[in-house]
């Protein structure tokens, strides 16, 4: 399944997918619909100029689904990066896109940093059973990690060390 890196032109869907994203599964990202929707268009533009998104379309033609990378930048975290903000719509799961999407964000960081880091609701065994079959390793767990409404969410951390 062909993916490609997201640039300002995508913006519109990128922000589409992404508003579905936090409406529809609020305990599976850090960020919310309400911090998110009220951005300007631009801001979504500058996210993809500025950081590195891919994105991989569904049979429909539209967007199916995205993954972000995040390098750090402080001298003492430089040796590592974050994979953030991976969703996959409905209709574009079981056909290889998510895999697709974290092998080319694995790609990008190989070479550049030590390891890939991310985090992902404890509850979420598809998601974390996939992260498994590509190489990452659970080492933690942060208690109520997120709050959403009156329900706390737990965080797996997990890693893929190059």
């Amino acid at each position: 399944m062909p993916v490609r890196r997201l640039l300002a032109p995508d913006a519109l869907a990128f922000r589409d997918i992404r508003l579905e994203g936090l409406r529809d599964h609020p305990e599976a990202f850090g960020s919310s619909l309400r911090e998110e929707e009220g951005h300007a268009l631009d801001w979504f533009e500058q996210a993809l100029e500025f950081g590195y998104v891919l994105g991989g379309d569904a049979a429909d033609g539209r967007l199916g689904g995205v993954a972000g990378l995040r390098f750090n930048q402080t001298d003492k975290t430089r040796h590592k990066a974050w994979l953030w903000g991976m969703y996959v719509r409905q209709q574009a799961r079981g056909t290889g896109l998510a895999a697709a999407l974290i092998s080319g964000i694995v790609d990008e960081a190989r070479g550049k940093v030590e390891e890939v880091v991310l985090t992902v609701g404890d509850h979420n065994a598809q998601a974390i059973a996939r992260y498994r079959s590509m190489g990452f390793e659970a080492c933690g767990v942060e208690q109520r990690a997120l709050k959403v409404g009156d329900t706390y969410v737990s965080d797996l951390m997990m890693s893929l060390r190059f």
